[in-house]
């Protein structure tokens, strides 16, 4: 059973691959054909569709198309033509209105309605998933006509209204893929599943459909409410902690602090205007500086832990007390905080977030040598984010993420991308997009194909000499072009 909003993403990673909608479009309103042939008896009888503006309506023109080699087909439109909301929809709607076995009804009137008498099945393509709210006009009649027809209904994808009080109630629900959720057969009838042909990597590999889970910011928002990170790292290193924030801030949030000991805090704050940048007591982060990041953390969404701080058992012991104070932020653990971790797990417990461990951190979390099976390793890593309560983004040439449940691959990202800091990018965007309220799964899901689709734009331009900074000036790039 999958989500309204993997619908969509389903259909854009699909496009990505190589299968384009009109391709699934066309598959399915096929497959909705072949169906009611198999149910119902309609060679030489009436059949009427009743279709929506969107895609579901553009599968049921599809339908009638196919359906007219066989029967009389009456499609009743559910608004004006203009109103037909994708080029794709409009395009079969244009072919079936050439055809002489379709009578197509502009609004639903005594010729439409004697047609429905008249009809020995009723499919239902007005709309597709994720309707929610009121029920309006003219959709409200049509899904009543269509009920107290009492004739035989066929729904395509899910009986429009789904989730609301005015739904249709269909004899069969031929659904696309794998069922949506909220369905059953209380509310969708029998429910045939068909494979409308999307692609197997589009369900289980990352891609551009992931963006449908990046929140627009509103036209009404002010400073603050697109997110707001807090990165503690440096220490011995400047660069990591720099590079996470500049990250966050090109993944589109609002606000990035940092806090850094005091030898790196002169460094880091001269590095950008746009950093906020607080010193702590001393040299190395240490459990002196608790209260000081405490403070700083009430301020922000979600906290970077690791990048720079160097691995010294009082900045470990520290990592481990400021996740435990922080219950209220979302974490993403990596480099040196990860060892931290992995010396104690129990100061995740109650804890959220995402942990991005290369593969020898990996190791230090398991407590043993990673699989060298690729399928094995999977099941390591959903073993530990069931351990951790955290989402685990595994580092390598295919990225493995898992929340202990699902699992996704990213094979965005190339051999150029060895280069340090890259993997600093990939914490800053993650965090980024935690920040804006994007779940762990989603964002670490989202966070490792934009940066690895960034990577690959710096390649294209770099090479094999490209910086960790071509990176995260490609980031807008990649969210633009598939935003």
């Amino acid at each position: 059973m999958i989500t309204f909003k993997e619908v969509a993403v389903l259909d854009k990673n699909s496009e990505y691959l190589g299968v384009p909608t009109s391709t699934l479009m066309e598959n399915a309103g096929k497959k909705v054909y072949e169906k009611i042939l198999e149910k119902f008896d309609v060679k030489n009888k009436k059949v009427i569709l009743f279709c929506g503006l969107g895609n579901n309506g553009g599968d049921g023109f599809v339908a009638a198309r196919y359906l007219s080699e066989v029967a009389e087909v009456g499609v009743v439109l559910a608004g004006n033509v203009e109103k037909i909301k994708s080029n794709l929809a409009r395009t079969n709607f244009e072919k079936i209105e050439k055809l002489e076995r379709v009578k197509i009804f502009y609004s639903f009137d005594n010729e439409s309605k004697k047609f429905l008498e008249e009809s020995v099945v009723v499919i239902d393509a007005l709309f597709g998933v994720g309707i929610a709210g009121e029920i309006k006009e003219p959709y409200y009649s049509l899904i009543k006509a269509m009920n107290e027809s009492w004739k035989p209904i066929v729904s395509v994808d899910v009986p429009s209204g789904l989730g609301t009080k005015m739904v249709v109630r269909p004899k069969i629900t031929v659904t696309f893929h794998d069922l949506k959720e909220g369905m059953n057969s209380e509310n969708s009838g029998e429910i045939i599943v068909v494979d409308i042909g999307i692609p197997k990597e589009a369900e289980t590999h990352t891609g551009p459909g992931l963006m449908v889970y990046y929140p627009i910011p509103s036209p009404d928002s002010h400073k603050g409410m697109n997110g707001m990170v807090l990165v503690v790292g440096g220490g011995p290193y400047s660069g990591a902690p720099a590079l996470a924030a500049y990250a966050a801030y090109r993944t589109g949030v609002d606000i990035v602090r940092i806090a850094t000991p005091c030898n790196t805090y002169p460094i880091i704050a001269s590095f950008s205007p746009n950093f906020i940048v607080s010193p702590l007591i001393r040299n190395v982060l240490t459990a002196e500086d608790l209260d000081r990041v405490v403070d700083l953390a009430k301020k922000v969404n979600t906290i970077i832990i690791g990048p720079g701080l160097g691995n010294l058992p009082q900045t470990k012991k520290a990592v481990q007390e400021i996740i435990r104070e922080r219950g209220e932020n979302s974490f993403v653990i990596d480099a040196d905080a990860i060892e931290a971790v992995a010396d104690d797990m129990t100061c995740l417990k109650g804890r959220q977030g995402v942990i991005t461990p290369h593969l020898v951190e990996f190791e230090k979390l398991l407590g043993k040598q990673p699989a060298k099976n690729f399928e094995e390793r999977i099941k390591q890593a959903m073993e530990l984010a069931n351990k951790s309560g955290f989402t685990i983004l595994l580092k390598g040439k295919i990225d493995i993420i898992t929340d202990g449940k699902r699992v996704k691959l990213n094979k965005t990202g190339n051999p150029g991308m060895t280069v340090g800091g890259t993997g600093d990018v990939l914490t800053g965007i993650v965090a980024g997009l935690l920040s804006k309220g994007v779940s762990p799964f989603h964002a670490a899901c989202l966070g490792a194909f934009i940066n690895g689709y960034s990577g690959d734009l710096a390649f294209k331009e770099f090479g094999y000499s490209l910086l960790a900074t071509d990176v995260i000036e490609m980031i807008p790039k990649t969210i633009m072009r598939f935003l």
